[in-house]
Order: C-alpha cells, then sequence, then structure tokens
C-alpha cells in the first residue's frame, strides 16, 4: 500500500480525432456516449481524494491542447445545489473545451490528419515535472492515460519513443485504454516499457467498468491487483529513412537509428562506414559499422 501523503496526479490523453469519431457518430461508440463514461470516471478519480491533482489533453489532428484546466473563464450559469463543486468545475470546463476545439476544426479539403500523440505526451511530461517543481514538499505520484482510438502514424515513431524513454526514466507509467480495432503497436511498446497497463475495449458499452477497475486504482494498488496483460507485445521499430514499420533493418552502431536498406553512411549522425570484404570483416574494425 502507498502512504497516506501520497498525492496523486493523472494526465488523461483523449485523443480527439474527428476523422475517426465521425465514423462512429450514430453508434453507441459516438464520441459524446463515451465522454459521458470519461466524466464519470474523471469525478470518481477526484473523488479518491480531495487533493488527487488532474489534467486533461486532447490530441487532436492538427494539434494538442490543455481542455482542462484552461485560463479561458466561460459562463456556465449557477451551480445547482445538489451539484459538487469541484465535480461541477470539471465537467463543464472539459464539456466548453471540447465545443470550442469542435467548431474550430476545418476539415474541408483536408487530407486525413493523424493525432498528435507524441506531442500530447510531451505537454505532459512538461505539466508532470511542472507539478512536481511547484509542490516539492508532496509526494506526488503521476501517470499518463491515453485514451486512443486512432492507427499508429509511423512519422511519430521517433519522438513517442523519446517521450516513452523519457517517462521510464522519470519512473512515470503510461496506461492505455484502446478503443475500436485501430492497430497500435508504438502505445502497446509504451505500456511495456514503461510498467502501465494496456486494456483494449471491445465494447464502448462497458467502457466505464474497465476504466474503473483497470485505471482507477492508484499506483501503490496495481502492485496488488491482478490487472489485464499482455500476452505478445510488437517490438518491431520504424524505419528512420522511409518511416515504415520494418521487421529486419539495420542499426546504426553511432546513434541508434534504424533503416530498412544498408547505406554506407547514416543519415542522422552522417557517420561514415567502411566496407565489408567478402569474408565478412570490416576493413577498418575500429571505424562505425551498421549491425543487422
Amino acid at each position: 500500500m502507498g502512504k497516506d501523503d501520497d498525492v496523486g496526479l493523472l494526465i488523461l490523453i483523449i485523443d480527439t480525432n474527428p476523422f475517426i469519431w465521425s465514423k462512429y457518430s450514430n453508434t453507441n461508440k459516438s464520441f459524446t456516449n463515451v465522454m459521458e463514461h470519461l466524466i464519470v470516471f474523471i469525478n470518481a478519480y477526484l473523488a479518491c481524494r480531495h487533493d488527487n491533482k488532474l489534467a486533461v489533453i486532447a490530441s487532436h489532428y492538427n494539434e494538442s491542447k490543455f481542455i482542462y484546466p484552461t485560463n479561458d473563464v466561460v459562463n456556465v450559469g449557477p451551480r445547482p445545489a445538489n451539484a459538487y463543486q469541484q465535480f461541477w468545475q470539471v465537467d463543464n470546463s472539459l464539456v466548453n473545451s471540447l465545443k470550442q476545439l469542435a467548431l474550430s476544426d476545418t476539415m474541408e479539403d483536408k487530407e486525413y490528419g493523424y493525432s498528435m500523440i507524441s506531442s500530447s505526451l510531451s505537454l505532459a511530461l512538461c505539466y508532470i515535472n511542472k507539478i512536481i517543481r511547484l509542490n516539492e514538499l508532496e509526494s506526488i505520484k503521476p501517470r499518463i492515460l491515453v485514451l486512443s482510438v486512432s492507427p499508429d502514424s509511423s512519422v511519430q515513431y521517433i519522438p513517442i519513443m523519446n517521450c516513452i524513454f523519457s517517462a521510464q526514466k522519470a519512473n512515470i507509467p503510461i496506461d492505455v485504454c484502446k478503443l475500436f480495432d485501430e492497430e497500435t503497436i508504438f502505445l502497446q511498446q509504451a505500456t511495456h516499457i514503461t510498467n502501465g497497463v494496456f486494456q483494449n475495449v471491445e465494447d464502448s458499452s462497458m467502457l466505464l467498468q474497465y476504466l474503473l477497475f483497470s485505471f482507477l486504482p492508484d499506483r501503490s494498488l496495481k502492485s496488488v491487483m491482478v490487472l489485464p496483460d499482455q500476452e505478445q507485445v510488437d517490438l518491431r521499430a520504424s524505419c528512420f529513412c522511409h518511416k515504415k514499420i520494418i521487421d529486419i533493418g539495420y542499426v546504426c552502431s553511432v546513434c541508434l537509428s534504424v533503416f530498412c536498406k544498408y547505406s554506407t553512411s547514416c543519415s542522422t549522425c552522417l557517420t561514415n562506414y567502411s566496407l565489408v570484404n567478402m569474408k565478412g570483416k570490416y576493413s577498418n574494425p575500429s571505424s562505425p559499422n551498421l549491425n543487422k
């Protein structure tokens, strides 16, 4: 069990890609229905401890931005007498921020846009660092929860992996709640490397149950709970040259960049490699080489 003075800090990243959500607008998997489950989960998290901290980031197709907390002042009318003040403030802030985000969409004449997961993870890590520095006297236990609906974008492989290893070094677990059937190799790797939880939700009507049982318990309780475990983790990488996911590639021994084809030099760190002779030995053993 954790210490009584441990304060939870949850960074919730919501994939708000309108290109994906529009496919399910007339079903029980619509964004509105999913948000109803999320709001109940957020209220349950805040109710667990009075000083729990929360931040919500929208991972949109063209930007990442905080939707809670925000500096925008919105007049939502008087608070009902039977509404808890903190719940009322958070719920209305989220709803109004999402409405403004939807109204700002201009998807006409735009190609399919991928969600900005990498920039959202960067924002989350920076915010965690800020909160910890501002509350040095408190014992804060941060974690990141990603609600993902979009497939992987190979062009984001490098920044996503940088965020994953930064989170691992800072001991910040990344949990992932996956909706729909889009493939998310990179987020599977994120949970595997940071000791997070990966939950694939097949029935969105049961989303709240998945959220409460898999993601509501704090970090100190997860060690004594039976949580979803990934039987197999796809650890394939994306090549640095063509941004494609590959099974076999060449790795630069200097900067560890991955390439799908052999080259005599590394396009990342500009290192030149010596050629391999017919016996399989390098002509200059002291120089860097490419490892297959």
